[in-house]
């Protein structure tokens, strides 16, 4: 064994104290690159051949691709680096230390997801001395929790190359085959401001706002009529009107007002498609009031992901784990590797309820369950 790759535990230790937070808001986010220094120190070790993609307008960010053998095929084991932003002062211990209480680890990214790294390592390591038939690769990715700007630059290079790839998000192990996409978009209505005795000197935002808030709530409920998949738990698209500014003074004609939502679309519905609907809708409302109304992506957003409930990946996941494939309503990177051609799935330690919140933990029972199924997987699809 490298002198270069330590144990599960004190490789879990070393990831989650190296902070790689992204975010939004530049003040929150952070390089991972300390992240992807020790991934590509233990992996090199380990015999992997590495490759450290800068991802392009995004400094000090980068992805890792690993690769143990060669050739066309292999099996593709991706994950993560980044974590969101915590508030400090509500966890029991300190985020970046891993403390060990109660059967569990706790640490910022335990769950979401540096946890599932060291447990991939484990499972490779049982046929370092094994001539594969087909490569094993191990992925890591910057910035998932904001712009996933680390799987789109992956997918735009058209690499790694494999058959299959399971992404290792906190699912507590069940397969899952699908899930909805996401986009956060923002409405900004720009009128000019006057005295308030007077409504014909401006022309008052929030007047417009209120028309754009009943468009938007109208489209949310054809949405519901019409695009429905009874494999999900909340069967239609979800519009989450999330936040609302507008306006400084009651005696003031409101200038500007801006609303921002979340649309949770279902697979087969195109995110540019839907953007152009809402534009549609929005674009008579600014001659009827005399104001500008702009509507604005905040991010490019995630596509709905689905692979086939039949797939031959699917099926194997279904017999290791016991479980039968389901559906969520997260996002996870799986539209981008399936994009690169492989039949993907999202299956890992820990569970979603977990993430994103103080405390944040894997527990210790989840830990020889993902070795072991991961094992079967190189196996099946390396070996």
């Amino acid at each position: 064994m490298s002198k270069n790759c330590p144990d599960l535990v004190t490789m879990l230790t070393q990831l989650i104290a190296s902070p790689s937070v992204s975010c939004t808001q530049p003040d929150w986010d952070q390089s991972n690159l300390a992240v992807i220094e020790l991934l590509d120190t233990w992996l090199s070790g380990l015999g992997f051949s590495t490759e450290v993609m800068p991802v392009e307008g995004h400094p000090g960010k980068a992805n890792l691709i690993a690769t143990l053998g060669s050739g066309p095929g292999g099996l593709v084991l991706a994950g993560h680096t980044d974590t969101v932003p915590f508030n400090a002062e509500l966890w029991q211990s300190d985020p970046f230390k891993l403390t060990e209480k109660n059967n569990r680890f706790y640490g910022l990214g335990t769950c979401d997801m540096k946890g599932f790294f060291p447990i991939a390592i484990e499972a490779a390591k049982k046929y370092l001395q094994q001539p594969l038939q087909q490569p094993l690769i191990i992925l890591a990715t910057a910035d998932e929790e904001s712009s996933m700007s680390g799987a789109r630059a992956l997918a735009k290079a058209g690499k790694p190359k494999a058959r299959y790839a399971i992404i290792g998000e906190p699912t507590g192990l069940k397969p899952i085959y699908m899930h909805k996409g996401m986009m956060m978009e923002a409405v900004r209505v720009e009128g000019k401001a006057g005295h308030s005795s007077d409504p014909s000197l401006g022309a008052n935002a929030l007047d417009a706002m209120h028309s754009v808030l009943t468009e938007l709530i109208s489209f949310r409920n054809e949405m519901k009529q019409t695009h429905q998949n009874s494999a999900f738990k909340i069967a239609e698209p979800t519009l989450n009107l999330g936040c609302i500014h507008g306006g400084d003074n009651p005696n003031r004609i409101c200038s500007r007002c801006e609303v921002e939502y979340d649309l949770r679309p279902l697979p087969g519905m195109d995110l540019d498609n839907l953007r152009e609907d809402v534009t549609k809708r929005l674009s008579p409302l600014a001659e009827q009031f005399g104001v500008e109304i702009r509507t604005e992506s905040l991010f490019p957003g995630i596509p709905a992901f689905a692979n086939k409930q039949d797939s031959e990946l699917v099926k194997m996941a279904e017999q290791l784990t016991g479980y039968n494939a389901e559906s969520v309503a997260f996002g996870t990177e799986a539209p981008f590797m399936q994009e690169l051609g492989m039949d993907t799935i999202v299956m890992g330690p820990g569970f979603i309820d977990q993430a994103h919140q103080p405390d944040e933990y894997l527990a210790f029972d989840q830990i020889k369950p993902t070795v072991a199924i991961l094992e079967k997987m190189i196996e099946q699809y390396c070996l």
